[in-house]
């Protein structure tokens, strides 16, 4: 199975992958390869998108609820969780790292729909990656493909004004 699957299931550590992948790195170029502190690096050179932030305040002061489906690694939750008003803003959150599940996979979707309370087509997903957009439509979820902020508030705006 694929590597990154398996940390990003949680299946194996942070430690592991990126062992591996230094000594296959290094043996592949002949030169050391050392990628201690990655996640950390990682996340320094990432900014919060404030105004989808403000904008996703908005709609759970509106009365929607919200929750994050994620594709993470179990050591980076308190970095990403730093970057974010998590509890603030959620309703709930859906980690791969502690399901055993990553999107496109239909058991993600499935534990996030059960701990919202919410019915695949009352339910709107938004994801920058495509084929985790079309892992949600096989479900019957709605989806949008984030490509920017203001074309995904668009759509969300228009969706929800169809429900």
């Amino acid at each position: 199975s694929n590597p990154l699957f398996e940390l990003e299931t949680g299946r194996i550590t942070e430690a592991a992958f990126m062992g591996a992948l230094s000594r296959q790195l290094s043996a592949a170029t002949g030169q050391e390869v050392e990628l201690d502190g990655f996640g950390e690096r990682y996340f320094h050179r990432l900014d919060p998108n404030e105004p989808m932030i403000e904008y996703m305040r908005a709609l759970r002061g509106r009365g929607y609820k919200l929750a994050i489906c994620t594709n993470n690694i179990r050591e980076w939750e308190a970095h990403w969780r730093a970057m974010l008003p998590v509890d603030e803003i959620f309703d709930v959150v859906v980690d791969s790292a502690f399901v055993g599940s990553r999107k496109p996979e239909p058991r993600i979707y499935e534990i996030t729909l059960e701990r919202l309370g919410a019915a695949p087509d009352t339910t709107l997903f938004i994801d920058d990656v495509e084929v985790n957009c079309e892992g949600a439509r096989q479900l019957g979820i709605g989806a949008i493909r984030f490509r920017s902020t203001e074309q995904a508030i668009g759509e969300i705006e228009a969706a929800l004004g169809e429900a």
